[in-house]
């Protein structure tokens, strides 16, 4: 029986023994959506500057 360790509280578990893969419970789930939704973490973005060349124009109005 292979084991792994929750990211959250880091206890060894069995995956088959759980619904809540990959955490060993639902506490452990509950606690790593909370962080998500507080935005405790966070994915990485590479930002473009707002003045590139590649962005697109505003529109222009005809009756100029």
């Amino acid at each position: 029986m292979a084991t792994i360790r929750c990211p959250i509280c880091e206890k060894q578990f069995d995956p088959a023994a759980t619904l809540a893969m990959p955490f060993c419970g639902d506490r452990c789930r509950q606690i790593d959506l909370g962080r998500w939704l507080r935005e405790s973490y966070s994915v990485p973005v590479e930002r473009k500057d707002e003045d590139d060349e590649g962005a697109p124009a505003a529109p222009r109005n005809e009756a100029e």
